[in-house]
């Protein structure tokens, strides 16, 4: 089973990302802040993290260089999700290392098909 690590400080978002998933066979951690994803991720070594950019305290592309220069966590795929949809935003999401990156509001049937595919 593929461990996932989703990261938003956004309850709603957070339950219902986690929820999908988890009926899709993924065994899923939660994390509301940067701090705490960092350290779950750190913990558990997910096969994929989703990831918020938005958040209190580490924020999400922090969080992002920190694990691709970590030669531990270097090989985690991470799917970024934000609110932040500037092109500019975006190319630094996927300069800092994000395999891919959604903007707020996005589809969860998009996010799962890029998971799936990701993971394959």
């Amino acid at each position: 089973m593929k461990k996932i690590l989703v990261a938003d400080d956004d309850r709603n978002i957070l339950y219902l990302i986690s929820e999908v998933l988890a009926k899709g066979d993924y065994e899923v951690s939660q994390a509301v802040n940067g701090d705490h994803a960092l350290k779950l991720a750190r913990q558990i070594h997910p096969d994929l993290i989703v990831l918020d950019i938005l958040m209190p305290g580490r924020d999400g592309l922090d969080v992002l260089r920190t694990l691709k220069a970590d030669p531990q966590t270097g090989d985690i795929k991470v799917v970024v999700i934000s609110a932040k949809a500037q092109p500019e935003d975006v190319a630094k999401g996927l300069a800092a290392g994000a395999d891919h990156y959604f903007t707020k509001p996005f589809k969860v049937s998009d996010l799962i098909n890029k998971i799936k595919e990701l993971l394959e």
